[in-house]
């Protein structure tokens, strides 16, 4: 018998000093996102499977948590991503006809956990809905960017990549779901061996393709050698040139961050429909933060808007965040004289956090690092540094 204690494998508590440090990150991120001109929004944590789960692709579907509403018999699902909940507001309870812009934060959860992260993300995200232009993808990429320097994550390196280019290499072929699903897998996993076997019925030029995706990565060099290797075709020259596009602005954006590219990274190649990129900081091997253009996530709700976001999970995000200073606090005695009351109200006011020590516990260690304290002199209550 379990203690009943115990929390599930990779849920966890956040204890103190970890959840001011993701409350701090979450106010900071929203407090940006609002001067871009992000509106915020806050979607149920539940909702009907088919609506939480439409046009999100198989992988969504394993990863979310299913139950059945005793009031309506139907079945629900506990929300793993929030971008399709912002697609049907965006489609049906805001209906639109310019662009909107959103931003959110809340909870998601995870039926498994990615990597040896926690089933249960504060997602964070923005999305901008109603511009096809690439304009929409640099504002994006900007925030998301600025977001983490904000956080000091240090020696950021955005990767970017295009769906477009393995639909273009695939184009006209018959090559059934499951089989394209194995191909794009391989293919995130640099898996050479399981992309020649998969493709070996195809043709030499499509197979020569693919072998040439899995060692396109590095820096501005592989958009020239995409070019020359990959077939001449519309939808591949109109995916590079959007990457160089971007890439121009990056570099001059973001000098101190480092641009690189994989293009046979296709992750979410479901969801996805053109660029995509994700961020990577110093001694972190998993992205915090990842986002893309997915022009499709609103299709299903009668509005097929173009659509172009990215999120981060917050609670890792503090992992690698740089470890802000203690705050300061003041260390007060508790007690009924009103002069006392109105002093520890009036710094509060200000700003101040006034630790009032509880009668019988004023020898005991606080949390806070209180650097003054509230003394009587002369009848009046005023500070002095310990």
């Amino acid at each position: 018998m379990s203690s009943a204690w115990l929390l599930p494998e990779h849920i966890a508590d956040v204890l103190p000093a970890q959840a001011w440090r993701i409350e701090d990150l979450r106010r900071s991120l929203l407090d940006r996102s609002r001067s871009c001109g992000f509106e915020l929004v806050i979607p149920p944590l539940l909702e009907h499977l088919d609506s939480l789960l439409s046009g999100t692709g198989h992988e969504l579907d394993l990863r979310t948590f299913k139950l059945v509403d005793q009031l309506s018999g139907r079945t629900l699902g506990l929300r793993a991503d929030t971008t399709p909940q912002a697609a049907r507001i965006d489609a049906h309870l805001l209906n639109r006809e310019g662009v909107t812009r959103l931003c959110y934060c809340g909870p998601v959860l995870h039926t498994r956990p990615s990597g040896l992260g926690s089933r249960e993300p504060l997602q964070f995200g923005a999305e901008i809905f109603g511009h096809a232009g690439l304009e929409a993808d640099l504002e994006v990429q900007d925030l998301a960017l600025d977001a983490l320097q904000s956080a000091s994550i240090e020696g950021l390196v955005i990767d970017l990549a295009d769906a477009r280019l393995v639909r273009g290499v695939l184009a006209g072929l018959p090559i059934d779901a499951e089989q394209l699903q194995l191909v794009v897998a391989a293919l995130s996993n640099k898996d050479a061996a399981a992309v020649e076997s998969l493709v070996e019925g195809l043709p030499q030029a499509t197979r020569d393709s693919l072998r040439c995706l899995l060692g396109l990565y590095g820096g501005e060099e592989v958009l020239e050698q995409a070019r020359r290797e990959l077939p001449q075709r519309a939808l591949i020259t109109a995916a590079l040139d959007d990457l160089q596009w971007l890439a121009t602005h990056l570099k001059s954006d973001h000098p101190g961050v480092k641009l690189g590219f994989d293009l046979s990274d296709m992750s979410g190649y479901a969801y996805y429909s053109g660029t995509r990129f994700a961020i990577y900081g110093s001694g972190s091997s998993e992205a915090l933060a990842r986002g893309g253009r997915y022009d499709e996530v609103g299709a299903v709700f009668g509005r097929r808007r173009p659509a172009v976001g990215f999120s981060l999970d917050l609670k890792l995000l503090a992992e690698h965040a740089a470890n802000p200073p203690r705050a300061s606090a003041v260390r007060a005695p508790w007690g009924e004289d009103l002069k006392l009351r109105a002093a520890v109200r009036s710094l509060r006011e200000a700003g101040e956090t006034v630790l009032c020590v509880l009668p019988g516990h004023e020898h005991e260690g606080q949390e806070f690092d209180c650097d003054r304290e509230l003394v009587a002199i002369d009848e009046q209550w005023v500070l002095r540094v310990l």
